[in-house]
């Protein structure tokens, strides 16, 4: 969405809202299904002209598809966009995503303000979703008494971690992903106490999480801790992207955040987390009896990253 945003804006274009499309083959959700759909058109509200619907003499046309880099430059949009927009006057775009790059590009100054408004102030949750949200924050908060309401978020999904293989990335001690036991063992030899709470990404438990309940006790995933009227809606196949939404609320709420997983959803919560101040993101890693915390917190809460959401919106 900050993509289209930001090229709606370069452009002088109308932007058609999207559907949410999830992976797989059927997963798709009306904008307003998710998100509050009156909360984004205001906050875009003299930025970029926005239509609801797709316009009628568009429906019979196949559209050009422009793949866009996530985080694109004035410059990538001047070279391989806007000639394409001039020529056929309207497009699809399909945002990919080569890298992680989090940091402030030189070429993109002039249009920081308005990456800053879409990635963070455009997409609030829509009313029911923001209410189930709210209640298993609480519930969470509720089961960590003995922490003072204090719980940590781990994204570990299994079939991400089928697919990585959690394959190592060198003699750094670093990995690509971490399992249930490796979460579990880097998270006590830390120091966090075996009565801590813990929310996991995962939507029903799987056998392989046995290993890291043992060691924490009050793990849940969102099947453990939604609200009974909500799972079938929320839980269900083809709603993946309610569960994205669901889960990067959480994550970006809870008083600690652990990346099982290195990809673009570990990018997103820590910009959310930065914004609002909650910077206690642990990255896994080997530990010695020499480590402390701080030799685990995320290389994106660094002063000399020069982080997106910096920009004042």
């Amino acid at each position: 969405m900050a993509n289209a945003v930001v090229v709606a804006r370069h452009l002088g274009a109308v932007l058609v809202l999207p559907d949410i499309r999830g992976n797989n083959i059927g997963d798709t959700r009306y904008f307003q299904e998710i998100y509050d759909l009156e909360k984004f058109m205001k906050s875009v509200d003299g930025v970029v002209e926005v239509t609801k619907s797709y316009p009628d003499e568009l429906v019979a046309e196949t559209l050009d598809v422009v793949r866009v880099p996530n985080r694109v430059t004035e410059d990538h949009i001047g070279e391989h966009i806007e000639p394409i927009f001039r020529k056929k006057g309207s497009l699809r775009l399909a945002t990919y995503f080569p890298t992680m790059n989090m940091k402030k590009t030189k070429e993109n100054k002039g249009l920081d303000s308005v990456v800053c408004l879409a990635m963070y102030e455009t997409l609030k949750l829509q009313p029911e979703v923001h209410e189930v949200v709210d209640s298993m924050v609480e519930k969470l908060r509720t089961l960590s008494r003995k922490s003072d309401g204090q719980f940590i978020a781990v994204d570990l999904r299994i079939e991400m971690l089928e697919k990585k293989g959690c394959q190592g990335s060198g003699g750094s001690g670093k990995k690509r992903c971490y399992n249930a036991q490796e979460i579990g063992i880097f998270l006590r030899n830390i120091g966090f106490d075996r009565e801590t709470t813990i929310y996991l990404t995962q939507s029903r438990w799987h056998k392989s999480l046995d290993a890291l309940k043992k060691i924490f006790p009050k793990t849940y995933t969102k099947e453990g801790i939604m609200p009974v009227d909500k799972k079938e809606k929320f839980l269900n196949l083809g709603s993946s992207e309610l569960e994205k939404a669901l889960d990067f609320s959480i994550c970006s709420q809870s008083d600690v955040f652990v990346p099982a997983i290195s990809g673009l959803f570990y990018a997103n919560v820590v910009g959310k987390r930065i914004e609002s101040g909650r910077t206690q993101i642990l990255v896994p890693g080997k530990v010695t009896s020499s480590s402390s915390v701080a030799d685990f917190i995320s290389p994106y809460i660094s002063k000399k990253n020069h982080m997106a959401y910096s920009c004042f919106c």
